[in-house]
């Protein structure tokens, strides 16, 4: 669908009302897999983390990782859910090459965590609560990668299977459809998925880096005319592995749909893929309800029944609420209600808070964070968080503070950590990148500026202090902005009372 055939967006909330749902997978940051002792590792040789029991080899037993159980009920009490006496596993059954068992252990009527709730908070400053039906504990499949022009599965030469990711453990949160979203359905999603990320991270069971496939979303998206009870047929976008996508990707959908809708057209229950380059979905398969899988109980695996004390000791545990958090260190940092909306609004407080603790002033990790990090982040299509780590945005600001780079110079600093040329440090070594404050080198450069501008050092000795502005820029364009700026004005004004 091309975006002359979409509905604009304000029509369509005049027409429709969007109901919302999501599913967002959790990788659990657990040393082994999910059923087997297999290395739970990201980016590491294709195929060398696996086992019999990732590979669906006959005669492979599965055994359940009891880490992942205990990070599986922490996230359930943090979505303030009820954790079950007793849950149990079953085989989800489908044919995918990345299977290789041909089914999933995953939970289905009997998932360890249920019915909860979160608050997110919108850019606004407005909390709206979003329900949750179910956390559910099951394991991840294999990846495939689609050798070809595309990089897609359309168009591909072939496509290889990597096993390394199959087994790995998730955490599935499923919500309970989501009404009354209205035209803020986009900022909602966003919202939403960026607060399960904070917090997942909060607890510590997981990285989170969506760009790595941490966290995963499934955003469903149906609309029904107002006033109609029954809910419209939902799509299913998968996989969206941004904040920022999350949200386009509810938008266009509303527009797409809305669209059908209003020419007589129905709505396909599907799956629909997200292209970040477009900024559209496209089909994939028809989405099948719970029967279509065929689950029954895993006879291979026992109920996991938590004990009342693993329960009560996991619950004390528990960190402070992200939203509380950050109402505390919006007073902690200083920061006004615009600052740190910006910073919450691009999904940076934990970036921010980490820059801080390791060195950096709040404002200028404020800065850096939203500002130029953001900047590269949106021209190269990924998140900030996956260019650079705070430890060294905190070890650029201090080379900023302390006068060996001014804020310019940084700029290029940045690039060079986030093209993979070493810590600020040694990109500074390596380009030569500090700047010069040796009076004997800026003098030598002030006098050639100068030689080149004779009448100027009378317009500064006649009162016209500002003349030194022509001097300063000749002297940071001969040395390539690596002069301190505020040391040549300094010697330039001794120059002119001598």
């Amino acid at each position: 669908m091309s975006t002359a055939e979409l509905m604009d967006f304000d029509e369509a909330i005049e027409k429709f009302e969007p109901v919302l749902g999501f599913e967002v997978h959790i990788e659990l940051g657990t040393k082994t897999k999910m059923f087997s002792a297999a290395p739970n590792g990201f980016g590491d040789t294709p195929n060398t983390n696996v086992s019999p029991v990732c590979l669906g080899l006959p005669g492979s037993l599965p055994v359940v990782n009891e880490q992942a159980v205990r990070y599986s009920i922490s996230l359930g009490l943090a979505l303030g859910c009820s954790i079950a006496e007793s849950s149990s596993f079953a085989r989800k059954n489908y044919f995918y090459p990345d299977l290789a068992k041909n089914y999933q252990i995953s939970q289905f009527d009997e998932p360890i965590a249920f019915e909860g709730e979160v608050e997110v908070e919108l850019s606004d400053g407005s909390i709206r609560r979003i329900p949750i039906e179910r956390a559910h504990m099951e394991e991840d499949a294999g990846k495939l990668t689609h050798v070809g022009t595309s990089g897609r599965i359309q168009g591909a030469d072939h496509s290889l299977v990597d096993y390394n990711r199959a087994g790995v453990p998730l955490v599935e949160i499923v919500t309970h459809p989501i009404f009354g979203a209205g035209a803020l359905a986009p900022e909602i999603a966003k919202a939403y998925v960026s607060t399960i990320r904070d917090i997942v991270i909060s607890l510590g069971i997981s990285e989170a880096r969506m760009e790595r496939g941490n966290l995963r979303c499934d955003a469903n998206v149906s609309l029904r005319p107002y006033g109609q009870e029954k809910l419209g047929t939902r799509t299913e976008t998968k996989n969206v592995n941004s904040m920022r996508s999350v949200e386009r990707a509810v938008r266009y959908e509303i527009r797409r749909q809305a669209a059908i809708l209003d020419g007589g057209g129905t709505i396909t229950q599907e799956t629909r893929h997200w292209h970040e380059d477009t900024g559209t979905t496209s089909a994939g398969r028809p989405k099948s309800d719970a029967d279509d899988y065929r689950y029954f109980p895993e006879p291979d695996l026992l109920p996991v029944v938590p004990s009342a004390e693993l329960i009560d000791e996991l619950r004390a545990a528990l960190p402070e609420p992200p939203a509380a958090r950050r109402r505390r260190l919006k007073a902690e940092w200083g920061f006004t209600d615009l600052e740190f909306q910006d910073v919450q609004n691009g999904g940076l407080v934990n970036e921010v808070a980490a820059t801080i603790a390791a060195g950096s002033a709040p404002a200028a990790a404020r800065k850096w964070w939203t500002g130029e990090i953001s900047r590269l982040a949106n021209s190269r299509g990924e998140e900030p968080t996956s260019l650079i780590t705070p430890q060294s945005v905190a070890e650029l600001t201090t080379l900023v503070e302390d006068g060996t780079l001014t804020d310019k110079l940084a700029r290029q600093v940045l690039e060079g950590v986030i093209d993979g040329e070493g810590t600020p440090s040694e990109v500074v070594d390596k380009r030569g990148l500090a700047v010069v404050s040796d009076d004997g080198a800026l003098i030598a450069a002030i006098d050639e500026a100068l030689a080149a501008q004779p009448d100027v050092m009378q317009k500064i000795k006649d009162g016209k202090v500002q003349a030194a502005g022509a001097i300063i820029g000749a002297v940071m364009k001969a040395m390539r902005g690596q002069a301190d700026a505020a040391r040549v004005r300094e010697l330039i004004l001794e120059r002119a009372s001598e």
